[in-house]
């Protein structure tokens, strides 16, 4: 008894097979409210003028400054371990979209 007083309440969280696999995104669209925060990941394919979001994701604010720095977080050591991240295609370009949501970045 005395060792479950000293131990941190631990979470458990269960990780489906499906989830597992992971889904495969190139495009992040962004977009807020006043109370949330829509993070839509797009899988773009060349030659298809079609893009297909593959996942939505949505956070409170606070929650979404927790990610952003986490995020910087771990980039922060994977450059330490990896080298700097090119950026070099940061100026491709993307056919035009119109989603009727806020301007954003990714």
């Amino acid at each position: 008894m005395a060792e479950d007083k000293n131990q941190p309440n631990q979470l458990n969280i269960e990780l489906p097979e499906e989830i597992a696999e992971g889904i495969y995104a190139n495009l992040a669209i962004i977009s807020h409210s006043h109370s949330e925060f829509v993070v839509d990941f797009i899988r773009m394919m060349p030659n298809v003028p079609k893009a297909k979001v593959k996942a939505r994701i949505v956070l409170t604010p606070q929650h979404a400054k927790r990610l952003m720095k986490a995020l910087a977080d771990n980039i922060k050591k994977f450059e330490g371990q990896f080298g700097a991240i090119d950026e070099s295609d940061q100026n491709v370009s993307f056919p035009p979209m119109s989603f009727n949501t806020p301007k954003a970045q990714a």
